[in-house]
């Protein structure tokens, strides 16, 4: 994927919905909304393009634009830092 991660430590939740798949895909990024959507433009843009995201993980996902659904972007999150996130 050609954007860049959020340089601020935070990630974001985005949902991917699959024609004919009853479930949605929870991918957990770092990347920015503006930059999920430039990613999204790049592969409409494209003739039979994919849409492919990067998780939190290094994990690829790569959904094919005639089966995608939706895509529901999350707002940034802060990760917590330490052990057992409690205060």
């Amino acid at each position: 994927m050609d954007g860049q991660p959020s340089s601020k430590g935070d990630s974001m939740e985005i949902k991917i919905g699959v024609r004919s798949v009853h479930r949605e895909l929870v991918v957990e990024s770092d990347l920015t909304a503006e930059q999920v959507e430039q990613e999204l433009g790049k592969a409409l843009s494209a003739d039979r393009g994919i849409f492919a995201i990067t998780d939190v993980k290094g994990r690829r996902i790569l959904v094919p634009m005639a089966s995608l659904g939706f895509i529901e972007i999350g707002e940034e999150e802060a990760r917590p830092v330490g052990f057992g996130g409690t205060l």
